[in-house]
């Protein structure tokens, strides 16, 4: 029977039906896993917007570097870096939807661990002194 409301309890079907719990150790196991699995999606994303903000910037030797050193190539043309950042962004966006549907079991557990491993992730990946941010456009008013 699928649940339509949150419930609290050790049995679970979760986005596989061979993926079911029985018992409390693999109940926990579950738990881990979609906490570990949605701090990967934190650190993955992370790795994708900063790989997206070196691979756009814009390479000009006056404003990166003192006189005599010469600016920092990266190694990646500008479509190999294009069909980089789109497989990034289709890993990230697969994780998302499989975090997404996990918690559409309705599990009270299982929605706590995949918030609880986002937090966790964001904290230790993404929260850092520097603030990156990507924009699309980079004119403030559009």
């Amino acid at each position: 029977m699928m649940h339509m409301t949150f419930y609290w309890g050790k049995k679970v079907t979760l986005l596989f039906d061979s993926w079911r719990t029985d018992s409390w150790p693999s109940y926990g196991l579950t738990l881990l896993a979609c906490l570990l699995f949605s701090i990967f999606y934190q650190y993955m994303e992370d790795r994708r917007i900063r790989f997206k903000l070196r691979s756009s910037q814009k390479r000009d030797a006056n404003l990166e570097a003192p006189l005599m050193m010469r600016p920092l190539r990266i190694g990646v043309g500008p479509k190999s870096a294009r069909f980089a950042s789109s497989v990034l962004f289709g890993v990230n966006s697969a994780i998302g939807y499989m975090l997404m549907l996990a918690i559409m079991s309705f599990n009270g557990g299982v929605f706590v661990a995949v918030v609880l491993g986002l937090a966790i992730g964001y904290m230790v990946f993404r929260s850092g002194a520097e603030e990156v941010l990507v924009l699309e456009n980079p004119c403030a008013c559009a």
